[in-house]
């Protein structure tokens, strides 16, 4: 029979972290792998957790790369803090381990929350993330921001959800946008020779109409409109803060 390692990684997560270990206490061997939270995190995982590890965060794809290979178990459930398996993902996920399936890892589908609303648009209706996966076949790509697995082998799908407790505040969304935004200046460094209007004003307007109008934020309500408008910021700061980057070079 098939083993599991879950891996939970953390930062300042004492309102999410009880829940998220519950949700994977089916799980051979839970790993937390926290970034030296400064809240009761580690005080609450202690107890839960069968193994907490401690590093510098350095960025998400780091961060699980490090981790990974320090997993017990051939499967690897990874779950983010925010985040919650349901008893029917459960029921999933012990099946495919356990069915000599030749696939190395597998996208879950994300049911989203924001600012306590389901969102059923906006963008985030096909939200998927590949989270169980084969610890030696499967690591995340050298990215900032929205890394993926990469896998040596045959990636299917599950069909049951994650449910996913994004951001409580509009306030709180808008301070992640932001350390994203600095994250991703980084990797379009290379990519961007010049920051032009196209980039400052153009990319952004679109942003926003692309979230509410074509992916049909609007019936998301006030959240869709928040989401749509958070969007188009962050892609405006995002070459404000590459341009800082450069100028700050230059001096």
């Amino acid at each position: 029979m098939e083993k599991l390692t879950a891996i939970i990684p953390t930062g300042n997560e004492e309102h999410n972290i009880v829940d998220a270990i519950k949700s994977v206490s089916f799980a051979d061997e839970i790993m937390v792998v926290d970034s030296f939270s400064s809240d009761r995190t580690i005080e609450l995982a202690t107890p839960l957790a069968d193994i907490i590890l401690q590093r510098e965060y350095e960025n998400s794809a780091s961060q699980k790369n490090w981790a990974i290979p320090q997993a017990k178990h051939n499967w690897i459930l990874l779950l983010d803090a925010d985040e919650r398996v349901t008893p029917e993902l459960k029921k999933e996920v012990l099946s495919i381990i356990n069915s000599n399936t030749d696939y190395s890892g597998f996208w879950i589908k994300r049911q989203n929350y924001f600012m306590g609303k389901k969102v059923r648009f906006s963008g985030w209706q096909g939200d998927r993330v590949i989270r169980l996966f084969i610890r030696d076949k499967c690591k995340y790509e050298n990215k900032h921001v929205h890394a993926e697995i990469i896998s040596d082998g045959k990636i299917g799908s599950l069909n049951n959800i994650l449910m996913h407790n994004t951001f409580k505040t509009k306030e709180a969304y808008l301070k992640k946008l932001k350390r994203y935004a600095r994250w991703q200046a980084k990797d379009y460094e290379a990519r961007i020779p010049t920051i032009t209007f196209f980039h400052t004003l153009i990319k952004p307007t679109f942003r926003f109409i692309k979230h509410y109008i074509l992916q049909l934020g609007f019936f998301d309500g006030y959240a869709g409109f928040i989401i749509s408008l958070y969007q188009a910021k962050a892609v405006r700061m995002r070459y404000a803060y590459l341009k800082e980057h450069r100028d700050a070079n230059r001096d």
